[in-house]
């Protein structure tokens, strides 16, 4: 699976919605594409989704925020495991790697 921002921006259509843009990300990514949180921004709803690129180190990430146990991070690689992508209620999208 293809998870080169860069690449996957170039293939991306023009969005009109945030509908269009999920339907789009859900066919091509399927369950690795998550909707984390939303927000409304200068009169806009923009929803946070994550593209996850490595589902084990993402799991394991994501378990260890609601463990009770406290957890160390000692690499970066949690933070590669995803990619979050802001959508806005036009379509619009935001990467941040």
């Amino acid at each position: 699976m293809d998870f080169n921002i860069t690449s996957l921006y170039n293939k991306m259509p023009d969005f009109h919605s945030h509908e269009e843009a999920r339907s789009w990300f859900k066919e091509h990514y399927g369950d690795r594409f998550i909707l984390k949180n939303s927000d409304e921004m200068e009169g806009e709803r923009v929803y946070y989704y994550h593209l996850v690129k490595n589902p084990d180190v993402y799991e394991e990430y994501m378990d260890s925020l609601t463990s009770e146990v406290e957890h160390k991070i000692t690499s970066m690689e949690p933070f590669e495991s995803y990619s979050t992508i802001e959508i806005s209620e036009d379509g619009g999208i935001s990467f941040s790697i």
